[in-house]
């Protein structure tokens, strides 16, 4: 999604040269998914950097949050990533039967070429406002130190209300961030009658429960 710009400067060109003649398609999937990406900054530790974090989502993940977090999985489909990086987390979910949307925040590094580039689907959004999505798309909403950068612009009780609305009942939210966010996170999230626990003092796990209002 790219909101307040015209649509053609979000399309991603495809690399040409001086005569404006295709250089090079994507590679091929699922090569593209672990590969240095066309876009990938040209500095000198870019590439390094880039590897570094999809060595780590893949560690993270399946050390993590694949057995330690008691999510389970198998009721998961649907996943948004609220910052994702160069998608990593997403990566290091390619074989479950999930998809991923991935999401670039506004005032986070601009990544979601990179995103593309390894064959995933993302959008840009400032989770200062609404997230264009119907009540209740997904089954897992993931945050990874996001919520710092936030409070300096909005009230994190707005971001949480909205994570609630785009959650279905039954799914789930983990946050992993500084124990100063996340003690404030939990309470807001028992006010609306989820269920949260903390493992290693580093991830918040919430749980939205079936709970309506009487009528």
């Amino acid at each position: 999604m790219c909101r307040y710009a015209r649509l053609s400067s979000c399309l991603i060109p495809l690399p040409v040269d001086g005569m404006l003649n295709i250089q090079s398609w994507p590679m091929p999937w699922p090569q593209r998914l672990t590969s240095k990406p066309p876009s990938l900054s040209t500095e000198s530790n870019a590439a390094e950097m880039f590897y570094k974090d999809s060595e780590h989502w893949s560690q993270l993940v399946s050390e993590v949050y694949v057995d330690g977090l008691s999510i389970n999985l198998s009721n998961v489909r649907n996943v948004m990533d609220m910052n994702a990086g160069y998608a990593g987390f997403a990566a290091a979910l390619i074989d479950l039967p999930v998809w991923v949307m991935n999401v670039v925040p506004i005032d986070m590094p601009d990544t979601l070429t990179t995103i593309f580039d390894r064959g995933l689907i993302g959008m840009y959004h400032d989770w200062c406002e609404s997230l264009n999505t119907y009540p209740r798309t997904y089954d897992l909403v993931h945050s990874n130190f996001l919520f710092k950068n936030l409070e300096e612009r909005c009230d994190i009780i707005d971001v949480i209300v909205e994570i609630d609305r785009v959650v279905r009942p039954d799914g789930y939210v983990v946050v992993q961030d500084s124990m100063e966010v996340m003690n404030k996170i939990g309470p807001i999230l028992h006010s609306l009658h989820w269920s949260v626990t903390l493992y290693q003092n580093q991830f918040l796990v919430g749980r939205k429960s079936f709970w309506r209002p009487r009528p």
